[in-house]
């Protein structure tokens, strides 16, 4: 038995719903209750699959998807108006009608996912609830794959602080919110008979018990201690991002980070994305043979975000790792070169170079690093940098994890970044959701050096252990244990990708349509 709404009840149930999906992306929800997240988006989620459940038509719930997932992103990704609109000189009403047409665009799938289910269910609460469940993980997946992908504000990240965290080592995080989406549905479309509620509330409950159990015993065990404590010094730089590039204020700003960096005793020192904006060789004379002398010395290194290059072989977004093990290298140093480049910010899609000539931001088309990049050695530790954006893609990561074999995989995340361009709050705390869950993922430790936050330690169970308080300048010392071993996820999905839980998934759509169009 389904309910029956006017298609106008349940596009403003999809608004509502989406907007309750925005809230476990914010930072209010965190600090209101840790577990407050995952509440609203199974909250929203619910209510979501009550206004499919409602109506008839496919098109009434392809505009119901569309209408939800628009909500929640431009709830979730907003902050991009203040990188278009303050820092870019886009007109406000452009940089929100930019915005709203991304989120629109991306929200298709979603669209896609519902007018498909509603399509093809068949008013059994257990094979409905399996087919939405496929359908959402392959519009996430999608989302965070197409046009090289823009996972920010996956449903699963709001999971972080709950029991579904479990699941994060075995499925990833597309995986994890799909589990979410298929128990929560199980529930809602049962509802209807007291015989329906009490068979979909048991997995619920299984799952919150086990769960609770394996959280209670320290979580999946898949790794173990690697080596001695590593100390780190991470600094936090806090320059706006309006005086980040302007030659009147450089002097101070690279002047207070060559006295953080030389200051620094801890066995790894590590810089934000940028916190050198410029070419070594565009540095005041000493500046760069400084820093290279002072971490040669034995016991010290460190991860500094530079651009690197010139203009014959490109320019790159890196890291420079100075050590004493690095003078052999070509550069005089270790090098990684950013993968994942940020489309409009780091490389220009073909056919808008109009819209990007309109906006006052220094862009460029930079030259892609490679993707299974080595890692940075320190003491007993393997280093494994990703730049800002880049750890959104734990499949991408994966490869570091089975390439070489276990005894050379990562035993620490790092991470540098800056996002100064997105304002002070909402952005920074997101990004801690998905670096948290990536050390979930992985059950590695993460370390974070960033311009205005989150500059933070997290454990191999993503749990934050040390952390500067954002929107400051400081240098967080601290110390942090490398892990050994793989988890699940690393191992499939490092030497597959994401495509055997893509074609499972598409495999059980296609099972569950045949199974419901042969019924007579």
């Amino acid at each position: 038995m389904r309910l029956s709404w006017s298609p106008a009840h349940a596009w403003v149930g999809a608004v509502l719903t989406g907007g309750l999906a925005a809230l476990a992306f914010s930072p209010w929800a965190a600090q209101a209750y840790a577990g407050l997240p995952a509440v609203l988006m199974a909250l929203s989620v619910a209510g979501w699959v009550a206004c499919l459940n409602a109506v008839r038509r496919v098109s009434d719930a392809a505009l119901c998807g569309g209408i939800h997932g628009t909500v929640w992103l431009i709830g979730g990704t907003g902050w991009m108006y203040v990188s278009l609109h303050q820092f870019g000189g886009l007109p406000g009403w452009m940089a929100a009608l930019a915005v709203g047409l991304l989120c629109a665009l991306l929200s298709i799938f979603l669209a896609l996912v519902a007018a498909s289910w509603v399509h093809w269910r068949r008013g059994q609460w257990c094979l409905d609830g399996v087919l939405l469940a496929a359908l959402w993980l392959m519009a996430e997946w999608a989302r965070g794959t197409v046009f090289t992908g823009f996972p920010w504000a996956a449903s699963a990240y709001a999971l972080v602080d709950s029991p579904f965290a479990v699941f994060a080592p075995w499925l990833g995080v597309y995986g994890t919110g799909a589990v979410l989406v298929m128990l929560i549905a199980w529930w809602v479309l049962a509802l209807p008979t007291p015989r329906g509620r009490v068979l979909a509330s048991v997995p619920l409950m299984v799952v919150a018990l086990v769960a609770g159990w394996i959280q209670a015993q320290g979580g999946n065990q898949f790794t173990s201690d690697h080596g001695q404590p590593l100390t780190v010094s991470l600094v936090q730089t806090n320059v706006p991002q309006n005086e980040k590039f302007d030659a009147a204020h450089m002097v101070r700003q690279l002047s207070w980070l060559q006295e953080a960096l030389l200051s620094s005793q801890a066995q790894l020192t590590m810089a934000p994305e940028t916190a050198i904006p410029l070419l070594p060789s565009q540095l005041p004379e000493g500046y760069w043979s400084q820093l290279t002398r002072h971490f040669s010395a034995p016991g010290r290194a460190a991860l500094l975000g530079v651009p690197l290059g010139s203009y014959e072989a490109g320019y790159t977004n890196s890291v420079a790792g100075l050590s004493a093990h690095g003078r052999g290298a070509p550069d005089g140093f270790y090098r990684y070169n950013k993968h994942h480049l940020v489309p409009f910010g780091e490389f220009i899609p073909l056919g808008f170079h109009w819209f990007v000539a309109m906006m006052n931001i220094p862009l460029g088309d930079f030259t892609r690093g490679p993707r299974n990049a080595p890692s940075f050695v320190v003491a007993d530790q393997r280093i494994a940098p990703t730049i800002c954006y880049e750890d959104l893609f734990g499949e991408e990561l994966a490869d570091r994890f089975v390439s070489d074999g276990p005894d050379h995989s990562p035993t620490v995340l790092a991470n540098v970044s800056n996002l100064a361009w997105f304002g002070k709050a909402v952005a920074i705390h997101q990004h801690l959701q998905i670096a948290r869950f990536r050390s979930l993922e992985f059950q590695r430790p993460t370390i974070r050096s960033t311009n205005t936050g989150s500059t933070v330690v997290i454990d191999h169970l993503g749990r934050v252990s040390a952390m500067l308080p954002t929107n400051s300048q400081g240098v967080l010392r601290a110390t942090v244990q490398g892990r050994a071993g793989v988890t699940p996820f690393a191992a499939w999905v490092g030497r597959y990708g994401l495509w055997p839980m893509v074609l499972f998934a598409a495999l059980t759509i296609g099972f569950l349509r045949r199974r419901g169009e042969s019924r007579p």
